[in-house]
């Protein structure tokens, strides 16, 4: 899937968004739980880089945790990111916030950020390389020493745990009633559209990205979550 298929899939997604994402709370809330102590040392006034955070959940709830951090948004979808946007105004943090529709090599100077978010991004970029180029365009943005927060499917995929986890993903999403043929169909569409790798393999994507080596603080079911630091400018 290239860049306009993905982001047409999106702007189509995004109305009933965070309906689809209802079974999948409290995963996102245990991440996003755990984020803020991560970040919990930087500045007061401290500026955060979202990228492709679609209708905006890990900004929200960063947004509620500490009142005078400014955010911006970057996200390819246009209807997303309206939604993002609705979000923010309605929760009343709207004006501590960019909003920028593109990806982030469009993004206007407005660094050096004190940390970056990319939650479920990195995945839909099938070569290893290009995903390695992704993170060090995230890498360039932030300060010395700045955090890099990621989270993505991963796993070791035609493993036996593979198998096992995937029988109970499908499970949890189907809730019962599950089709004989739904976990072959999960299967075959990630096969296609999403670079599910190993944590081992995720992590040298990151560091190759221009960081030091990633922190895992998180999993539940395929999504594993890191945290790592920008490693000094002549590295990136």
């Amino acid at each position: 899937m290239n860049q306009d298929e993905l982001k047409a899939v999106f702007d189509k997604q995004a109305s009933g968004y965070e309906q689809q994402q209802k079974k999948l709370a409290p995963v996102h809330e245990g991440l996003y739980f755990q984020l803020e102590w991560i970040l919990a040392d930087l500045p007061k006034f401290a500026k955060i880089l979202c990228v492709g955070l679609g209708a905006g959940s890990e900004m929200s709830y960063l947004a509620s945790k500490f009142p005078n951090w400014r955010f911006t948004a970057v996200e390819p979808s246009g209807a997303m990111l309206n939604e993002c946007r609705h979000r923010a105004e309605v929760e009343g943090f709207a004006s501590r916030c960019a909003f920028h529709e593109g990806y982030l090599e469009t993004l206007p100077d407005a660094g050096p950020f004190d940390a970056a978010t990319s939650f479920m991004v990195s995945q839909f970029l099938l070569d290893c390389e290009t995903r390695s180029k992704f993170f060090l365009a995230i890498a360039k943005r932030l300060r010395d020493n700045g955090i890099l927060v990621s989270a993505d499917l991963s796993a070791d995929v035609g493993s036996v745990e593979y198998e096992a986890l995937l029988k109970a993903w499908v499970t949890m999403l189907h809730t019962a009633d599950v089709p004989a043929e739904a976990i072959q169909r999960t299967h075959t569409a990630w096969e296609k559209d999403v670079a599910i790798l190993p944590p081992s393999a995720v992590k040298d994507i990151i560091r190759n990205g221009g960081f030091e080596s990633p922190i895992q603080f998180y999993q539940a079911g395929f999504v594993h979550a890191w945290f790592s630091r920008r490693v000094g400018p002549n590295a990136v």
